[in-house]
């Protein structure tokens, strides 16, 4: 199950002329609609076809020379608290590191799935942590942020012996998973209950992301943040200081799962608070082929993999 647009954000993105009205800061990368939509509907046929999966299918072609990994690390008792780390072949020293969570409405998703991810960042040297967390309806917010919180804090103190360094430990992730990167980007207490200062958060890519969407509409996303007596702080737009991290922030122009306004109101409130934010819009591409763009077979749809390693290069 998926949430639609209207479940996460009451607010649209701001339109001139029946188009996004872009700031200055903003960079929109314009590819075909018709090239995308032919492209997503070969792989589903291609998936059919070998009876597998779209994921499947994205990851059975990922190449396997561009990596090393471990899988199945605890970084909490349960079964749900496991992550998998991708080190680039080449093994660079000290590589700039990406904690990863997808989404999937906080209700489902598995880092296995995401294999394509941990290969594209480390096809670019980056090392990759691909974390799962526990799922509604065993638990409710916060505590999947504080289980990715608790992953970002073990790959705070132990990548280092993956070539890790440290110091350069961004946070991203995809739909419901930006938005648990968010949380901990954002919110000091979630690392510091784990013995990790935010500080030491590089910076926060999300993609896709809900950031801003109260009032809550639809009973799962009601249940899953405990309405009626949702906090204000469960919304990331709430969190907002000038002590941030540095932000890229991406989205579909046509995402009609997670309105893209719930992009464009973050970067407009860290921009206020005087944190530097990048901010893309993707046209041509929708909420799961923003993802999908990371795999081998798709990265013709938008430019993310290119897009991610440049910030986390510059950061």
């Amino acid at each position: 199950m998926t949430f639609r647009s209207a479940d996460y954000a009451p607010a649209r993105a701001p339109r001139a002329n029946g188009r996004l009205a872009f700031v200055p800061a903003l960079r929109a990368a314009r590819l075909p609609v018709a090239r995308t939509t032919l492209a997503v509907a070969l792989l589903w046929l291609v998936a059919l076809l070998a009876g597998c999966s779209p994921l499947a299918f994205v990851n059975d072609a990922a190449p396997a020379h561009t990596y090393e990994r471990t899988s199945g690390i605890g970084y909490g008792s349960h079964d749900r608290q496991r992550l998998d780390v991708y080190v680039p072949a080449m093994r660079p020293a000290s590589a700039p590191v990406v904690v990863f969570f997808y989404g999937g409405s906080w209700r489902s998703g598995a880092r296995g799935d995401y294999l394509f991810v941990g290969e594209a960042l480390a096809s670019r040297g980056i090392v990759a942590v691909i974390a799962d967390y526990r799922l509604y309806p065993e638990v409710r917010f916060p505590d999947f942020v504080s289980d990715s919180a608790q992953a970002v804090g073990w790959t705070l103190e132990n990548i280092d012996r993956f070539g890790g360094d440290p110091g350069r430990v961004f946070v991203m992730g995809h739909s419901a998973g930006a938005y648990n990167a968010a949380m901990v980007a954002l919110e000091p207490r979630y690392l510091g209950v784990n013995g990790a200062p935010s500080r030491r958060v590089r910076g926060f890519v999300g993609i896709s992301g809900p950031y801003d969407f109260l009032p809550l509409r639809g009973p799962t996303l009601r249940s899953v943040f405990g309405y009626p007596d949702t906090p204000p702080d469960s919304q990331p737009i709430n969190l907002v200081t000038p002590a941030a991290p540095p932000s890229l922030l991406i989205t579909a122009a046509s995402d009609g799962v997670v309105s893209p306004g719930n992009t464009a109101r973050l970067a407009a409130k860290l921009r206020s608070a005087g944190v530097r934010v990048q901010e893309v819009v993707y046209e041509g591409v929708g909420h799961r082929s923003i993802v999908g763009a990371f795999a081998v077979p798709l990265r013709g749809l938008a430019p993310v993999l290119d897009d991610v390693a440049r910030f986390v290069e510059r950061t």
